[in-house]
């Protein structure tokens, strides 16, 4: 929060009057780092931030060892980074029934509030079904499980076809949603398994380092349209890269 306050100041500052002169205001870097250094950041907020993506993320060894090093106290449990890890790792691993078992055992109202996380669980078995090749197996499946699902909601049904025609195709690669089968369907259902566990736990589902990180590059963008600036253009080593001028 603290860049993105940096540059919305900026920007206030550049429709003033006296800056509308010109077309654009250049910034230099001793200038912009004067006014980085007038921004005074407690190191406690820092450290909370670091502690919210480790748990958030699931280094849960990271964070043990950040909460010795610094005396940052977790939001929730260390030991149930290790149980929502599991059954993330189960769900990548393909072994959906595993992730089922330890969800409910983690906490069994999860899926009995959250019915569109439970079926996407059950999709994820039938396309787990058909990639091992196990055709009669996946149609009983489909029909006993799923289609009941499927009649008391569209969305439902219409993710069921779209499966269910993985079986028509000889080639999925032929299959228009054979995208299905892809490693990434297996991580987008445990980003959702991962999200609801952590939602069930009172605790951000998503990281907020990575939302401060969007919200700098889209203030910089704002900027760019009004100023020459020392820009950050790589956020691995945060750098500031003199002006184009």
């Amino acid at each position: 929060m603290f860049l993105s306050r940096i540059v919305l100041r900026d920007l206030d500052s550049i429709d003033s009057p006296a800056s509308m002169a010109s077309s654009k205001k250049v910034v230099t870097r001793d200038e912009w780092e004067r006014k980085l250094r007038d921004v005074k950041i407690r190191k406690e907020d820092m450290n909370r931030l670091v502690m919210n993506f480790l748990v958030t993320e699931g280094f849960v060894d990271a964070a043990d060892k950040f909460r010795i090093e610094s005396g940052t106290q977790p939001e929730i449990d260390l030991a149930t980074i290790t149980d929502r890890m599991e059954v993330k790792k189960a769900v990548q691993s393909g072994n959906v029934q595993e992730a089922i078992e330890k969800i409910n055992d983690l906490n069994p109202t999860i899926l009995d509030t959250n019915p569109q996380l439970y079926f996407h669980l059950q999709q994820q078995k039938l396309i787990e079904l058909i990639r091992a090749g196990k055709i009669s197996e996946a149609l009983e499946f489909a029909q006993e499980e799923l289609a009941p699902r499927g009649e008391e909601n569209q969305t439902f049904l219409e993710e069921i076809e779209k499966t269910v025609a993985l079986l028509v195709f000889e080639d999925v690669k032929n299959c228009p949603y054979g995208e299905l089968l892809d490693v990434s369907q297996r991580l987008k259902t445990a980003s959702e398994v991962n999200a609801a566990i952590l939602t069930s736990q009172s605790h951000e589902k998503d990281p907020k380092l990575p939302s401060l990180l969007k919200m700098l590059l889209w203030t910089q963008n704002q900027l760019d349209e009004k100023a020459a600036y020392p820009r950050i253009n790589d956020l691995t080593t945060a750098e500031l890269q003199d002006p184009s001028i």
